[in-house]
């Protein structure tokens, strides 16, 4: 057991009787626990397979892959209709939890069989390059800024997914998504013009130099 994970969910004010129980049926299926993100994340041979989610109205367990799980017992939900990778189960209370416990159990399971097996989820156009792992937990964390994102353009979405994907290490490409949001709220690109006294927008034409 991770302590960060431990400190998150007891912290919690509104989801942690939910969010422990949820850790114990994860950590049953023998995935390895971490803190990622703000959030506890469960992994297989390094792997992201599910996080735990604290939300407003709901907590969950998400699947980074969860669009490629056979859902026998259709519970899991798509968290933004241009979700296209990972899938939430979301939960208000312990007893609904106590109920799927088989259910969560089997469906663990089967994403781990799914990074076994080397699946890739196949993104349609305009996204087509895959949406890092941080980029997916940001979203869950924030319909909004989701919203934000998938409100750019094609050409938006392709720089800035080729830019987050392009560093190495994890806290890098968070980092990098957490600097680029104010710019994505605001609809712009990432080279996009922001010093707002160009007269050749969207691109720069160094106008803020002469302020």
């Amino acid at each position: 057991m991770d302590n960060n994970v431990s400190e998150f969910i007891s912290k919690q004010e509104k989801w942690s009787h939910e969010l422990q129980l949820l850790r114990e049926i994860v950590l049953s299926c023998g995935l390895e626990e971490t803190f990622k993100w703000r959030s506890p994340c469960y992994t297989f041979e390094g792997k992201n397979v599910v996080i735990l989610g604290a939300l407003k109205d709901f907590c969950c367990l998400s699947f980074f892959k969860g669009v490629l799980l056979k859902d026998s017992e259709g519970i899991l939900k798509q968290q933004g209709e241009n979700t296209q990778s990972g899938r939430i189960v979301p939960f208000t209370d312990t007893a609904e939890i106590h109920r799927l416990k088989p259910v969560l159990k089997a469906y663990v399971f089967e994403a781990i069989e799914v990074e076994k097996s080397g699946q890739k989820v196949e993104f349609n156009t305009p996204d087509e390059l895959e949406h890092p792992d941080e980029l997916e937990v940001a979203f869950q964390q924030d319909a909004e800024f989701q919203n934000a994102f998938q409100s750019l353009t094609p050409g938006r979405q392709k720089g800035y997914l080729l830019f987050f994907s392009g560093a190495k290490q994890s806290a890098t490409r968070a980092s990098r998504i957490d600097k680029y949001r104010s710019r994505i709220f605001d609809g712009k690109g990432l080279h996009d013009c922001i010093c707002g006294h160009s007269k050749k927008m969207p691109s720069c034409d160094g106008s803020h130099k002469y302020l």
